[in-house]
């Protein structure tokens, strides 16, 4: 890889990344602030408070207390209160207020109250803390410093405009006498969930208008000095005769997975590949990403000229390439102790990945196949494959960290596979040569899965278990034959 190319591509990546999550964040923000119901509002569930002194009393509430508000931010674009209380007796009238914490404890000084210091919801539980006191409250309403209030029978509501400063809501009787039974109900709209939304989405959009024309033009230098393709497929011309190469079989299917099992193999090392591979799954983390960008912008190309742009079709191999070299050195197979090169090129590895460049691809297909019309297969490989087949979603890579498509050992046929031939290693110091071929017929069928999800070719993959180190073959064309034109047959390979 050149250097300058890589580093357009981390930068893309880097920026894209960011872009998607701000882009997350903004449809999170968005969709808050427009299910913001009930008047606008957030609200809790109606729940019964009750307490035998004079008051219920919140915690104090700070809101920028003692600190300037953000440049550009005023009190009007914090958002608004709503507190909602019913008592038990409907004749009994109430009195809500959201007053200045210091003004509210003067009032309150030597008055027993009961301030609420936590509510849990599932299941219900508040907590409360009893203040003692000998004096009789006040009447409530005659007092001047509520910022807002109600008062009276039946359900009382007051909407209060969040203001700077340190304040403190208060539910008690009309009269001030002792004893509240009252059901509250608590809801808050947040104004400034739409601005701040809509400038998530403004630096989301920036950065993905920078980040992913940076990932294209990595992806399309790094995958314009990819190899041609070493196998060309034959094909029958209209007259029967063979265009193309006739020594090349075809092939099953238009993706070949291969892998060389290694003889010897240690019998301790797979035990820390997880720590060996790390540098490949850091340098994963970013190809995975340049990929699904990658997938993208090729399925829109796909869609408005039926053609697949080779450098980036050559990347993207590439990128499979790289993952499946990773996984036969680690927990998809185990099969070499060679440590895999950091390239997109093919190189003489004993595990390689290819697919024929599809001259042209169907436009409609590009709608339906990676999640639709791959859904039989996805169901197949969650079973078989399992947790491996797990980092595949909707058609395109992604990562998960530490563990870049790997088996989840035990929690599928290939994770067992894999584990059983770890222990015939660490015992008998050989690897089984069925469960190899196995374990290789369980990758192939996924990794022409992956190529047929993420838009690389039309021809719907079959449903075969095909084993072994190589691809099978299917009958190869030839000139000679009979009168009909017909190929003569050659024995797959199971």
């Amino acid at each position: 890889m050149r250097t300058g190319r890589v580093a357009v591509l981390v930068l893309g990546c880097l920026s894209a990344l960011t872009g998607f999550a701000l882009l997350t964040a903004a449809v999170f923000l968005g969709w808050a602030y427009f299910m913001q119901r009930d008047g606008g509002h957030f609200t809790s569930p109606r729940e019964h408070f009750e307490t035998s002194e004079s008051a219920l009393v919140s915690e104090k509430v700070d809101l920028f207390e003692g600190a300037d508000l953000p440049k550009g931010f005023s009190t009007e674009d914090l958002g608004r209160v709503l507190v909602r209380a019913t008592a038990t007796d409907p004749d009994q009238e109430i009195f809500i207020g959201i007053g200045p914490r210091d003004e509210v404890d003067k009032y309150f000084t030597d008055v027993a109250r009961t301030e609420v210091t936590d509510v849990q919801f599932d299941p219900f539980r508040p907590t409360y803390r009893q203040i003692p006191g000998t004096r009789p409250a006040a009447l409530p309403g005659t007092q001047p410093f509520w910022s807002a209030s109600s008062s009276g029978t039946g359900t009382q509501e007051v909407r209060w405009e969040l203001q700077q400063g340190s304040w403190t809501a208060v539910v008690m009787k009309a009269d001030a006498t002792p004893g509240l039974s009252v059901d509250i109900q608590a809801g808050a709209r947040l104004t400034f969930l739409g601005p701040l939304a809509l400038s998530v989405l403004v630096g989301a959009v920036v950065l993905l208008i920078i980040g992913i024309p940076l990932i294209v033009a990595g992806a399309i230098g790094l995958g314009r000095h990819g190899p041609p393709q070493p196998h060309p497929v034959a094909q029958i011309a209209g007259d029967g005769t063979i265009a193309g190469d006739a020594h090349v079989p075809w092939t099953v299917y238009p993706a070949r997975l291969v892998g060389e099992l290694d003889a010897p193999l240690s019998r301790w090392l797979w035990l820390v590949k997880w720590l060996l591979a790390l540098p490949h799954y850091f340098v994963l983390f970013f190809l995975g990403i340049a990929f699904v960008v990658i997938t993208l912008v090729s399925g829109f190309a796909i869609l408005f000229t039926a053609r697949y742009p080779r450098t980036l079709f050559d990347f993207n191999v590439g990128v499979l390439r790289w993952v499946w070299r990773v996984q036969f050195y680690t927990y998809s197979a185990l099969a070499t102790d060679r440590y895999p090169p950091f390239t997109l090129n093919r190189t003489d590895y004993p595990a390689d990945f290819d697919v024929d460049y599809p001259v042209r691809l169907s436009r409609g297909l590009v709608l339906v196949k990676w999640w639709l019309l791959a859904i039989p297969h996805y169901l197949i490989l969650a079973l078989l494959a399992g947790g491996w087949f797990g980092s595949w979603r909707a058609g395109v890579t992604v990562t998960d960290g530490t563990h870049y498509g790997q088996p989840w050992l035990l929690g599928s046929v290939l994770g067992l596979a894999v584990t059983f031939s770890a222990i015939a290693l660490l015992f008998t110091g050989r690897y089984p040569h069925g469960l190899f071929d196995f374990v290789m017929g369980i990758n192939r069928w996924a990794f022409r899965v992956a190529a047929y999800a993420t838009l690389m070719r039309d021809e719907y993959p079959p449903f075969r278990l095909d084993q072994g180190p190589c691809e099978p073959h299917e009958p190869t064309p030839h000139s000679g034959g009979d009168d009909s034109g017909e190929t003569s047959p050659e024995r797959p390979r199971t």
